[in-house]
């Protein structure tokens, strides 16, 4: 069986690089050649102190498979073999993947709340040579966008469900916690949506400039600024719409806090602590609560058209390009470590 080389995920802080079989290709599968693929901040938790998703010592209940994984999830390459049944799809042609595969049982809009996996955390994926996937999940890349840049579609795909299900229209404010990659990408989403001002808050200067550079109106360090004072002097009503992505109390509360009545927050953040809230806090606001997780296969399609518009700058997000052999140490260790990192992208073909 053909070999190819693999990052592989087998405890905390223990990711190898090392040859591993390529998978046969069924049917309806599609075997992509890894171009670029990038590091998502799950990847980096998996990584720092996983295990948290992936599937430890119990088979995956859809795929059987268990650790040691290939982790890795943001994709895209060039088809290099199809099963027999695929049609739409044929070798040579260059796509991304939708790494999450859904049960096609609802409306795509609902289908990912009723149970899905994905490639990376729950069965091999993209941190390696190949992937082998279900036809529904490859979807073309435009000729005139660069494999590194289209690799960027999957994060891309999770802000901009969010700021769609946050209700972004022409003309709102918006108030982003946080200026993490996601967040950097919910801006660019946002104004992707027609939001006429975006105000971000975080406590890292360096996020706070890339958020400036990606297009926020303004950035500002909610350590010295206080967002619900300087939101609600600007906007005594309050902002359209808030996105509350750092995933702490505090956080949560000014997200509420600086909304109008009626406006929208929404949760892109993964809480890992609990804490209280008191509902009374939306009934005598006014504020609709929500959340969003993942994205729907039709979002991934558009956000292949936001990144080939010029209109918005990508550049600053993409912060580093680094080999496969160096997804540790250049990779890993350096999101961990410094501050100055967004969003880490890893060749392994690169540009075919």
């Amino acid at each position: 069986m053909a070999k190819m080389k693999a990052a592989v995920w087998y405890g905390k802080q223990d990711v190898r690089i090392e040859d591993r079989d390529v998978k046969p290709v069924d049917d309806n599968d599609v075997k992509v050649r890894v171009a670029w693929t990038g590091i998502c901040g799950t990847d980096l938790h998996e990584w720092q102190i996983g295990p948290i998703l992936l599937p430890v010592d119990q088979p995956h209940k859809v795929k059987g498979e268990t650790t040691p994984l290939v982790l890795g999830h943001e994709v895209s390459g060039v088809v290099e073999e199809v099963g027999k049944n695929v049609t739409g799809i044929k070798p040579g042609d260059r796509v991304v993947i939708n790494p999450v595969v859904l049960p096609g049982k609802y409306d795509e809009s609902v289908d990912r709340y009723y149970g899905f996996y994905s490639i990376g955390l729950h069965t091999d994926g993209s941190f390696t040579e190949y992937v082998v996937i279900d036809e529904k999940n490859i979807i073309p890349v435009p000729e005139d966008l660069p494999f590194d840049k289209a690799a960027l579609a999957e994060p891309l795909s999770v802000s901009y469900q969010a700021v769609k299900h946050a209700g972004v229209k022409e003309g709102n404010v918006v108030a982003i916690f946080s200026c993490g990659p996601i967040e950097l990408l919910a801006i660019i989403a946002a104004k992707a949506a027609g939001a006429k001002e975006i105000y971000a808050f975080d406590l890292v200067e360096e996020r706070l400039e890339k958020a400036k550079e990606v297009g926020a109106t303004e950035a500002l360090n909610s350590g010295k600024v206080n967002p619900v004072e300087y939101l609600r002097e600007k906007y005594p009503q309050g902002v359209d719409v808030s996105l509350e992505a750092a995933g702490v109390k505090p956080t949560f509360d000014q997200a509420i806090a600086v909304t109008r009545p009626l406006g929208n927050v929404c949760i892109i953040a993964v809480h890992t602590r609990n804490f209280e809230f008191n509902p009374l806090a939306l009934m005598t606001s006014g504020v609709k609560l929500s959340s969003s997780m993942g994205y729907t296969p039709q979002t991934i399609k558009e956000s292949l058209e936001i990144l080939r518009n010029e209109e918005f700058n990508f550049e600053p997000i993409m912060t580093k390009k680094i080999e496969l052999d160096d997804l540790v140490e250049e990779g890993f260790q350096s999101l961990a470590n410094d501050p100055k990192q967004a969003k880490i992208v890893v060749k392994v073909s690169g540009d075919m």
